[in-house]
């Protein structure tokens, strides 16, 4: 039996991180949400998940500081969700190690 894809969300709208859990726990993903970006960083680096989808806005570090601190020793994908939709926003997400860049509000067959 092969172990479910494991997901870390970093997301501060607890709403929208629950709906996208949900979602992909029904697709036989295991999830875990945490809300702050300096908890983030603890966490990827303690136990590395598959994927780490992140939102740019977050409260302690943001979300290209996170990508920045945990993608030097991170190889997993990284997949940057957000609703700033400026192309430098994408382009410094990218620069800082996110290896997709996906604009809110996304439709969740997308996401998967």
């Amino acid at each position: 039996m092969q172990d479910k894809p494991v997901i870390l969300i970093v997301e501060d709208d607890e709403r929208l991180a629950s709906l996208t859990r949900d979602y992909l726990e029904s697709n036989g993903m295991q999830v875990s949400v945490v809300n702050d970006g300096e908890e983030a960083i603890r966490r990827i680096k303690a136990d590395p998940p598959d994927l780490v989808v992140l939102d740019l806005m977050l409260p302690g570090a943001d979300g290209l500081s996170v990508c920045r601190q945990v993608r030097p020793g991170f190889t997993n994908p990284i997949l940057m969700l957000t609703a700033r939709t400026d192309d430098m926003d994408q382009v410094l997400g990218l620069e800082m190690g996110a290896d997709d860049y996906v604009p809110k509000p996304v439709k969740p067959r997308v996401l998967l």
